[in-house]
């Protein structure tokens, strides 16, 4: 019943906060008791991921590496064949959710799929170099962002893509052209979302325009399940290493 699984993830978004020694520890400690349902509910909180996914997927390449992959299921966001891809790795630092993501693998027959728990700031696949690297509202959640997407950087052959979708806000000045949020959106969200260790961020989008040939940037607004009247800022970016 959907009601019932919407509970258990508010039971323990509330009642299990993100605590631990390791970022592991608290990411598998705040997403152990929400897992099973974790793929509902997060369909309709995490917008833009299907569009970032698609739009990122459209070329098909040799390599994607999907940094703070969860459970596996912006595989089945893509465009084309999941089997023209030679290799695909789901990075993830949470057993609960890999957990999911294997299951998810079986459940298709997706040969060319790996699931790695390693650090998305570490993380090199063996072939040394990807085609693709994506964040899908993972971004906001590795204490070190700007080291993730440095590494994501590395990793990139040359023209290669990058996607991403995540909450964000904006900056106080934003550059031309850019969505300028109000002085309540700047602040509560980046509050309320830390409690769970989720840090909004008004630096990343504007990195990710400096650093990248920009194909695909939207700013938009999601609404939030039981939280009627309530949006928060997101957005989607594709872009090519130069």
């Amino acid at each position: 019943m959907q009601l019932a699984r919407d509970l258990r993830v508010l039971r323990s978004l509330i009642l299990a906060p993100a605590t631990g020694a390791t970022h592991a520890a608290r990411l598998n400690g705040f997403y152990r008791g929400q897992a099973e349902d974790y793929d509902d509910f997060r369909q309709r909180l995490l917008q833009g991921r299907r569009q970032m996914i698609r739009q990122a997927t459209a070329e098909p390449g040799r390599i994607w590496v999907d940094l703070g992959a969860g459970t596996g299921a912006n595989l089945e966001y893509t465009s084309g064949d999941l089997h023209q891809w030679q290799r695909i790795y789901l990075v993830d630092l949470c057993p609960a959710l890999q957990e999911i993501a294997c299951r998810r693998i079986v459940r298709h027959a997706w040969r060319n799929v790996e699931v790695v728990q390693a650090d998305a700031t570490e993380f090199v696949p063996p072939e040394g170099v990807a085609d693709l690297v994506t964040f899908s509202y993972s971004l906001t959640m590795i204490p070190d962002w700007y080291a993730a997407l440095a590494q994501a950087v590395r990793l990139l052959r040359p023209g290669g893509r990058i996607g991403v979708a995540d909450f964000y806000v904006s900056r106080k000045f934003p550059a031309p052209g850019g969505a300028r949020h109000s002085l309540f959106t700047r602040h509560f969200w980046p509050l309320w979302f830390s409690r769970d260790n989720v840090f909004l961020s008004a630096d990343h989008l504007p990195y990710l325009r400096d650093r990248f040939t920009s194909e695909t940037v939207s700013e938009q607004r999601a609404r939030l399940p039981f939280l009627p009247g309530f949006t928060v800022p997101y957005y989607v970016f594709v872009g090519r290493m130069p």
